[in-house]
């Protein structure tokens, strides 16, 4: 029995030594492969760390030298990834195969003559608000008949509008009559009763016709007192009216309004009683003159221009409201040499800054949005004041497909001049489903995080 347990014991103390042999020495190694790995990883890292940036997840446009929170979210700063692409934060870069897709062109800024002697503005016809009138009934009543039916319709000064069935008429027809048989003894409520008439615009004609006549009038015309084109109908048949209620809205189109919208650089060139040519779509061969007959004196807010007024006289009728003029207005400027001139295509106007996608890297694809300050414009070309210099790299076509993957990556752009990517509504989820598993593993630091969320550079070409 003694032997047994004997035999036992030195069994066990065998098996434990031939384990250490086996897993201990292993172990071992490994702890000091993952310190050689750690001192190899902090050497790194202090190499690094003096051009590391540091940047918030969700907020790109933080840029800060060293960790610490966001002061938008109060988020941890990540280490920005400038360091696989070499691109700054501002920067986006597409493939080769994006740009052939997107149709994406490139042309380099020059200098060239900028023809300061006139002004090239675009616009509209509209109405002649001082022409325009609206035709009233001076008296209520029900509409038994209307004689004009829809907008467009052309009326002249007496044309009969409408018939409207008015009680108060009625009485007053009644009042007219007896006071007409009373008239010998009582002139003076006679002559009342008349000028009540009148004050409905009841013609002496009419007034006349009814006491001729002696009987009374149930219904009562509608005529035009002006002649054009009915613009707006108010009313239908049947509808019951009121005293002074508006029927048609008539406008003269024997003159209308050539409307333009100046940018601001353009408000010291323009001055009431200039001449202005226009030209329009509807008749490219020829040329209509005006002359400027308003210039508001109120800038607009939202879009930074103020409205341009020109009057055209149009008794051949030729101009409609609504058509598109491009109009040449001659100024007292001389023309500008050397000034940086770029193609219409290339800036992107949001109404409040004009911008240009500028190419940085002349070896690849790397584009980064730069504001302008625009001058005038000459045919398809603007003057830039500001911005541009000569031998700048900009894209002339295909602008807005830069635009937006510029968006879609979270750089600034043209809706977006302080960068940040777009949100889409379930970064939030995100968060919460993973917030246990990072209270649970406190020690995982950020930079491991990126490791685990890297692809291969030809996967993320795929999605470009």
């Amino acid at each position: 029995m003694k032997k047994n347990i004997i035999y036992l014991g030195v069994a066990v103390i065998v098996g434990l030594f031939a384990g250490y042999l086996i897993f201990g020495s292993s172990s071992t190694d490994k702890a000091a492969i993952k310190d050689k790995s750690n001192m190899s990883d902090s050497h790194n890292h202090s190499g690094e760390s003096e051009s590391q940036i540091w940047t918030c997840s969700m907020h790109p446009q933080i840029m800060q030298p060293e960790p610490g929170d966001c002061p938008i979210c109060g988020m941890d700063l990540i280490p920005a990834e400038t360091g696989a692409d070499g691109l700054s934060a501002n920067e986006i870069k597409m493939t080769d195969n994006a740009m052939a897709l997107a149709n994406i062109h490139t042309s380099f800024v020059g200098m060239g003559s900028s023809d300061g002697s006139s002004l090239n503005l675009s616009g509209k016809i509209r109405e002649n608000e001082e022409a325009n009138a609206t035709q009233a009934t001076y008296f209520a009543g029900r509409i038994e008949r209307l004689n004009v039916n829809y907008k467009g319709e052309s009326v002249a000064k007496g044309k009969l509008l409408a018939t409207i069935y008015s009680p108060e008429l009625v009485s007053a027809q009644q009042e007219l009559l007896t006071a007409a048989s009373m008239k010998a003894s009582q002139p003076d409520l006679y002559n009342a009763v008349r000028n009540k008439l009148k004050l409905w615009k009841l013609s002496e004609k009419q007034i006349n016709s009814i006491e001729d006549s002696g009987k009374v009038q149930e219904n009562f015309p509608v005529y035009a007192t002006v002649s054009g084109t009915v613009t707006e109908k108010l009313v239908n048949e049947g509808d019951y009216i009121k005293q002074g209620q508006p029927l048609f809205k008539i406008a003269n189109l024997n003159s209308v309004w050539a409307v333009f919208d100046a940018y601001e650089n353009q408000i010291a060139s323009l001055k009431e009683g200039q001449e202005v040519k226009l030209t329009t779509n509807a008749y490219p061969n020829k040329e209509f003159t005006a002359k400027i007959s308003f210039v508001d004196p109120l800038l607009n807010s939202s879009t930074r221009t103020v409205m341009v007024r020109a009057v055209l006289n149009n008794r051949d009728n030729l101009l409609k409201p609504g058509m598109f003029v491009e109009g040449t207005i001659k100024t007292t400027q001389t023309q500008m040499e050397d000034t940086v001139l770029v193609p219409a295509s290339a800036v992107m106007w949001t109404g409040e800054r004009s911008v240009v996608y500028v190419k940085t890297n002349p070896n690849e694809p790397v584009f980064e949005m730069r504001e302008v300050t625009l001058g005038n414009t000459n045919g398809d070309t603007f003057t830039i004041i500001s911005g541009l210099e000569k031998g700048d790299q900009i894209v002339t076509n295909g602008t807005f497909t830069v635009d937006a993957a510029a968006q879609l990556q979270g750089k600034k752009s043209m809706m977006n001049s302080e960068g940040g990517k777009t949100m889409t509504g379930h970064e939030g989820h995100l968060g919460m489903q993973e917030g246990s598993k990072m209270e649970s593993s406190a020690s995982t630091d950020h930079s491991e995080m990126n490791n685990r969320i890297k692809v291969s550079n030809e996967f993320q070409g795929q999605l470009k």
